[in-house]
């Protein structure tokens, strides 16, 4: 018997499901970045967001069509991060402003609440790219519209839009070269699709439990507890398993695991009839698997990287961090007077300790912690602008993946004059800042802002997490790579050696100043060391070395 329509309780259902496919997912979603660095973490990002709405769809007491995609609408928004977040939150508004008014979803409703997601989302990019979430979302409304034309079974319908909306995430490599190169499709329309197929198993009455699911070829071993990065001796992580293709006896079992003492440590070997799960630390995977494969064939290979699980823990800390920030400026509030309103104030995203502190010298009102690997959400944003007592307020994203939060930010606040200056890094940051004339108007100061950010050139040296060719550069797991603001500029071994490397494409005869930003793993005589041979090499520039703390950069540097 055909179904023709979708109640609130179905919907609900549906969409609780969805998100949590989601989340059982991110990490597989994560993994098709194609930047070779934690650049945006889609998945994390996409999960943190529909989690968000999630959490509000589940406090409600009546599930009622109108009161589910409000909660779906407020809590995505809120809790957008990161681009991929921003659009999915979005993509969520524009389908729920076109169902609230209906208490039952047919096929034509269903179709223009995907076709109102769509144009909502490709709204709020100020310039759209197709090979992305977007080119996704439009061809599964195109299709949508098409076939709504001719149907009404919903048990048709949906299975036969969703395959489409595959097919065109299939085709994303051909519109992005940057997807082609690396082997993958756009993360952010995976991570649409994981909320589809969430959704229409919960619509064929599938009672799956997602937590449960693995996401990634793994197998499930017990890692070293959290420590410091420093004292990481070998630095991959090796999980795979044997299909034994004769008896792995006892003494086979010693030999291999005297083998792997030989070549790492936080050995696991475990033998369970005709498979051995194994578990190393090491710094040369390929050695373990070519002993391996002497026994027999291989299975659910995986190697991490150690400094992403040391990149897991920094995350939790500054989520922390933010949390007491946010609770001490709480108590601040109820404690103490509200301090006079002035007339101009500052939002800065920032990414360590030293970053921290030289923004507050400058003057900046409100630190956010977050960064590479923890986008701020709107909702974040939201709070910092509420605790800053000023008429007018600069944000300072710092990141090209969280001005989108910013913005959508500034268009939820009505009290206050929120003006988002798109800082991509931290150095157009601290630029913007010391551009700020007190004498000077708000519109005078944006447009001198806006000019002067152009003027910084930014280079960021970090290690790639995966094999990759991008930019015309073979990039391996583990090298050192400078990155500047138009890509990859150099690729290299040495952390000073690709630093170096890197400044040559950046710098002119007309360089006046280069300031080197070090990181939490640089010692502060090595930057300073670097410095003076920096200077050296640029007599002509003014060269400054602070520490900024942050993670994942052993050096942020800029130009001007």
């Amino acid at each position: 018997m055909a179904t023709k329509t979708i109640n609130a309780e179905l919907f609900t259902k549906m969409f609780l499901a969805g998100a949590a496919n989601l989340e059982a997912k991110k990490e597989v979603i994560n993994e098709l970045n194609v930047f070779p660095v934690p650049d945006g973490d889609t998945g994390t990002n996409m999960t943190l967001t529909i989690m968000s709405a999630a959490k509000e769809v589940g406090a409600l007491e009546k599930a009622d069509m109108k009161s589910v995609s409000k909660a779906i609408s407020s809590g995505s928004l809120r809790g957008a991060r990161g681009n991929s977040g921003v659009i999915l939150s979005q993509l969520l508004r524009g389908f729920t402003k076109e169902i609230r008014e209906y208490e039952e979803i047919d096929v034509s409703v269903l179709a223009s609440a995907c076709e109102r997601a769509t144009a909502t989302a490709y709204k709020a990019v100020m310039k759209p790219k197709e090979g992305t979430i977007l080119t996704v979302a439009r061809g599964l409304s195109e299709k949508a519209r098409e076939l709504a034309e001719t149907m009404e079974d919903l048990e048709v319908f949906i299975p036969e839009i969703i395959g489409h909306a595959k097919e065109v995430l299939e085709k994303t490599p051909e519109m992005l070269p940057v997807l082609k190169e690396a082997g993958v499709v756009d993360s952010g329309g995976q991570g649409l699709i994981e909320v589809l197929n969430g959704a229409y198993d919960a619509f064929q009455g599938k009672e799956i439990d997602y937590s449960a699911i693995e996401t990634g070829p793994a197998v499930k071993m017990v890692k070293p507890k959290e420590q410091a990065e420093a004292d990481i001796r070998f630095g991959y992580c090796t999980e795979f398993i044997i299909m034994t293709e004769q008896e792995f006896s006892e003494q086979d079992e010693e030999t291999f695991k005297a083998y792997l003492e030989s070549i790492g440590d936080s050995i696991v070997c475990v033998a369970d009839e005709d498979v051995v799960k194994v578990h190393v630390h090491t710094n040369d995977p390929g050695l373990a698997i070519q002993k391996a494969l002497t026994y027999g064939q291989l299975s659910r290979m995986k190697i991490d990287n150690m400094r992403e699980e040391h990149q897991e823990k920094l995350i939790r800390d500054a989520e922390k961090i933010a949390a007491e920030q946010a609770e001490a400026a709480k108590k601040k509030e109820q404690k103490a007077p509200s301090e006079p309103r002035k007339s101009v104030g500052f939002i800065a995203v920032s990414i360590g300790e030293g970053m921290n502190g030289i923004f507050k010298e400058l003057g900046v009102d409100y630190i956010i912690e977050g960064g590479q690997t923890m986008n701020p959400s709107t909702e974040d944003m939201l709070t910092a602008i509420d605790h800053v007592n000023a008429d007018h307020i600069f944000i300072l994203p710092n990141n090209k993946n969280i001005v989108l939060a910013a913005n959508q930010a500034r268009s939820l606040v009505k009290d206050k004059d929120v003006i988002v200056i798109p800082t991509k890094t931290v150095p157009q940051g601290i630029t913007a800042v010391i551009s700020y004339m007190p004498d000077a108007d708000v519109d005078t100061n944006e447009e001198t802002m806006l000019e002067e950010i152009t003027n910084v050139k930014t280079g960021q040296v970090t290690y790639a997490v995966r094999d990759t060719h991008i930019d015309d550069k073979e990039i391996h797991e583990g090298d050192i790579m400078g990155i500047g603001d138009a890509g990859i500029l150099s690729v290299g071994q040495s952390v000073e050696a690709t630093a170096r490397e890197m400044l040559e494409k950046m710098t002119d005869e007309d360089t006046e100043m280069i300031s080197l930003y070090y990181g939490e793993d640089i010692l502060e005589e090595d930057a300073k060391r670097f410095g003076e041979e920096i200077a050296e090499l640029y007599p002509e520039a003014d060269v400054d070395v602070h520490s900024g703390g942050q993670p994942i950069y052993y050096y942020v540097i800029s130009v001007e």
